[in-house]
């Protein structure tokens, strides 16, 4: 069974920064992508930043030059480090992981997985 960890996330003043990990542990496949989405109240899930295992990486515009993502594959485990934090990034944080997944019926080459979430709270 494949288990996300997620860990970091919490209160901090704008122009502060933090840093949110997420391991994955349970599959034999390496990872395809791996990344990190975000809810605010009353808004939709949006993609913060992804990452491939060949360090391919994807920003949201609104992040873009303030969070840097990285991957180590051999720990199967990706951080989002975020600088500069506004009030507007305020929102729960959900580590994604995109590999490959049989369910004991079929497999799949692209299977998400997803971490139970990390409160992340930008306020003075």
């Amino acid at each position: 069974q494949v288990q996300l960890v997620e860990s970091g996330g919490g209160l901090v003043q704008p122009g502060g920064s933090l840093r949110l990990s997420c391991a994955a542990s349970g599959s034999q496949h390496s990872i395809n992508t791996m990344g990190y989405y975000r809810q605010a109240p009353g808004k939709q899930r949006e993609l913060v930043a992804s990452i491939t295992s060949d360090g391919d990486t994807n920003y949201a515009d609104s992040v873009r030059g303030r969070f840097t993502i990285s991957l180590d594959n051999a720990k199967n485990t990706v951080y989002l480090q975020m600088n500069s934090l506004k009030p507007d990034d305020t929102a729960v944080y959900y580590c994604n992981a995109d590999l490959p997944h049989f369910d004991g019926t079929y497999f799949y080459r692209s299977y998400d997985f997803w971490g139970q979430g990390t409160q992340v709270t930008v306020s003075s």
